[in-house]
């Protein structure tokens, strides 16, 4: 095995913490990753690793090495998309986290037309809102709603979303339609936790330029958009979401807007990737198919 190969090895083993899930991954026999690791640190000098039965982790001279071998490696990558013939056409498996009714709405339903462009890559999906460590995880990159936390990744804004205050027809026929924030107070919610925090989120309005937030007494709270939504449909109370994420409801009059002219600022979707995936051709088309299917 080549120096390179080596690195990928040692890399894939400190991200994993585990020789065996790094040869799963690496398709290697799990001796053929032993025996890399024993040679590597020969050839060094140094013990690169901590190992247990149960936990793999890097030593000093291990973490330093690795730090090296990552810009290596995104080097060599660099490299390779940059004078390849084949980098026109990218190939190989990519790995992407993307939250779930964005997928479901603006992604998934027209994915065959992104493998029509580039059949040679290979996707591995993962729907959720949790925070990922796109490192640990081997994650090319993730699409998000809302402004970006994580400062050290790469961000491309690929769409604004509307946002809308609703109420089911039957809860504004039962406890009358708020003309005023004032009024919107004494209302009731369909309260929204972070799936990450767990903490509820207020709603937000936007007054002369200035945001304003307030928080409603709820009988329901959820942590899924779609729970949300039909919370909303049985007349528990108000939501505010993402228009798309009702827009039939909208369309039908079975859901009706408020407070228009206090509509929350447009919510932020983004796709976010490591530094070191900056350059890599399968990432970088992706990206630019999923940032022309929201602009669609």
């Amino acid at each position: 095995m080549d120096r390179f190969e080596a690195m990928r090895v040692f890399v894939r083993i400190v991200d994993l913490k585990s020789f065996t899930k790094a040869a799963d991954e690496l398709q290697l026999p799990r001796a053929t990753v032993t025996h890399t690791i024993q040679q590597l640190e020969r050839r060094l000098g140094a013990r690169l690793l901590h190992r247990t039965t149960r936990h793999v982790s890097a030593t000093l001279d291990g973490e330093a090495y690795y730090q090296r071998c990552q810009r290596l490696l995104s080097d060599l990558e660099e490299a390779e998309s940059a004078f390849s013939q084949s980098s026109a056409r990218p190939r190989g498996k990519l790995r992407v986290d993307l939250q779930g009714t964005l997928a479901m709405h603006f992604v998934l339903p027209h994915i065959g037309n992104f493998f029509e462009k580039y059949p040679d890559i290979e996707l591995e999906i993962g729907l959720g809102d949790r925070m990922v460590d796109l490192v640990r995880e081997s994650i090319d990159c993730v699409l998000r709603a809302g402004e970006p936390r994580e400062s050290s990744m790469v961000g491309r804004r690929v769409a604004q979303l509307d946002q809308v205050t609703c109420a089911s027809a039957s809860y504004l026929e039962r406890f009358g339609e708020p003309a005023t924030l004032d009024e919107f107070r004494s209302h009731r919610a369909v309260n929204y936790a972070s799936a990450t925090t767990g903490k509820i989120l207020p709603f937000e309005f936007v007054v002369g330029g200035e945001l304003r937030t307030m928080q409603l007494r709820g009988s329901a709270t959820v942590s899924h958009a779609d729970a949300y939504v039909v919370c909303c449909e049985a007349g528990l109370g108000f939501v505010q979401l993402p228009r798309y994420h009702v827009e039939r409801q909208l369309a039908d009059g079975s859901v009706r807007e408020v407070l228009a002219d206090f509509r929350p600022a447009r919510m932020p979707v983004s796709v976010l990737y490591p530094h070191h995936r900056q350059l890599s051709p399968r990432v970088r088309v992706f990206v630019d198919w999923v940032a022309d299917r929201f602009a669609r």
